[in-house]
């Protein structure tokens, strides 16, 4: 429950600031071509809200809603999610939205986006210039990577030290490494010690890399035990730290990666136990375990979910870290750099969206909550908050009726063709918008929902 409550608190507060934001960069173009605000809202409010106040002398009511969906900025005299046709019916009045030259509208639309975007911009700057950019160097990892069948298909053996592609040298382990390998036609090694290239077919199915049990691609890390939780099954085996694990359940393990996926069968052989003997045939096992003067055979009762009790080893206990550090002006061409970066990785991988695994790999507001740590950690808070904005920019500036992206599409059709579109081909496309954004939520959701109940 502790964990729920700071994953849970940490979503909030993170899109709370990022929708006040977005909701302030449409409010301050607004205001700034006197254009009347009329409510301004974290949060939606359908039926009641829980907090509402209006200042003397001013036209906008600001308040919060039980609903955290989102949030609100009712702009006077614009089709919008409110649908208040009663105002549109009226004669335009000089303080509206439609009564505006549409260059002020446009910039009334992507103020939130704008907003959005440079505030993800300035946050990993401030990370930059706060805690530096640390990573792992993949040309420092000298036992190279683990390899998965399909993997060893194309051509790699285990231990091969992946310098890059065709399409760039690799710096470290991030998707990006997934993302050279899945469009290159070439990629670039180190085998015992020679430097050599193997042929890619520059197509694969980036999903498939990363979703496959045992994944495409990882770093070898030796199977060491960090160190053993107290009263576990590992402690009561005699099982200690530093010892490095050669062999589970009679199948022989070079590293974690392969201890994991031999956990992993003996989880499929738990799922099918029809009877507590045959449950326990599972769990009562053998470790081979290498010391440092000998190698030893030991019986071990796992845990009924199959853990042994022990701390995995890192890879920082194995490879140093590579820390960049940045002055203050030297973080902002890092932090724009780094979130460009971002973005382009994540508008490349949209593509897999309209797949039947992309459609599979969404998630909705449980997903976007897991991302967030177990303990409260204000560098993870803040880089996760940056990624949320770049999303959130990103999605809303798609020229999708509804979203500012749909507005700033049919006022980019009346700058070039100077006619306004009808009110109610606006109204109808809103409708549209918001049904299609409804269900790409629901779908988002419902997919949490089976993951939790381990239906997906």
């Amino acid at each position: 429950m502790e964990i729920f409550l700071i994953k849970l608190l940490q979503f909030l507060l993170s899109i709370s600031l990022l929708v006040l934001l977005h909701e302030g960069g449409h409010f301050f173009f607004s205001k700034l071509f006197g254009v009347r605000v009329e409510k301004f809202y974290l949060f939606f409010d359908p039926w009641f809200h829980i907090f509402e106040w209006k200042p003397r002398n001013s036209d906008t009511k600001y308040g919060i809603g039980w609903l955290p969906l989102g949030g609100y900025c009712k702009i006077a005299g614009m089709i919008d999610e409110s649908f208040d046709t009663k105002q549109m019916a009226s004669e335009p009045q000089p303080w509206e939205f439609r009564s505006k030259p549409a260059w002020q509208r446009l910039l009334i639309m992507i103020g939130g986006v704008l907003v959005n975007f440079l505030l993800a911009l300035f946050i990993y700057s401030m990370i930059m210039f706060t805690w530096g950019e640390s990573y792992y160097k993949v040309s420092d990892m000298t036992m190279g990577m683990k390899f998965n069948s399909a993997a060893k298909e194309l051509g790699f053996q285990d231990h091969d030290i992946l310098l890059g592609t065709d399409k760039g040298t690799f710096r470290d382990f991030t998707p990006d490494l997934y993302r050279g390998l899945a469009d290159g036609t070439r990629a670039d090694i180190i085998r015992d010690g020679k430097r050599m290239s193997i042929p890619l077919p520059g197509n694969l199915n980036l999903l498939d890399m990363i979703k496959s049990e045992p994944a495409f691609v990882r770093p070898f890390i030796p199977a060491k035990i960090e160190d053993v939780m107290k009263d576990s099954p590992a402690a009561k085996a005699g099982i200690a730290k530093g010892d490095v694990i050669l062999a589970l359940a009679g199948r022989q393990v070079d590293s974690w990666n392969e201890y994991n996926d031999v956990s992993g069968r003996l989880q499929d052989m738990l799922a099918t136990a029809t009877t507590t003997a045959d449950s326990m045939k599972v769990r009562n096992t053998q470790v081979v375990v290498k010391r440092k003067n000998s190698i030893d055979t030991i019986a071990i009762t796992l845990t009924p979910d199959l853990k042994m009790g022990v701390y995995q080893a890192s890879l920082g206990s194995f490879y140093k870290i590579t820390t960049d550090r940045y002055g203050f002006l030297e973080s902002f061409p890092a932090g724009i750099r780094y979130g460009i970066s971002v973005l382009k990785g994540y508008v490349g991988d949209m593509r897999y969206m309209f797949s039947a695994d992309g459609a599979k790999s969404l998630g909705g507001f449980g997903a976007i909550g897991n991302m967030f740590p177990a303990e409260w950690d204000w560098y993870l808070f803040w880089k996760m908050t940056a990624f949320l904005s770049i999303i959130l920019a990103f999605m809303n500036i798609l020229p999708i009726p509804a979203l500012d992206g749909g507005h700033v599409l049919f006022l980019l059709y009346e700058i070039i063709t100077r006619r306004k579109p009808g009110e109610k081909f606006l109204v109808v496309a809103e409708y549209i918008g918001i049904s299609l954004l409804l269900l790409l939520m629901v779908v988002a959701n419902l997919n949490d929902i089976l993951r939790a109940l381990g239906i997906m």
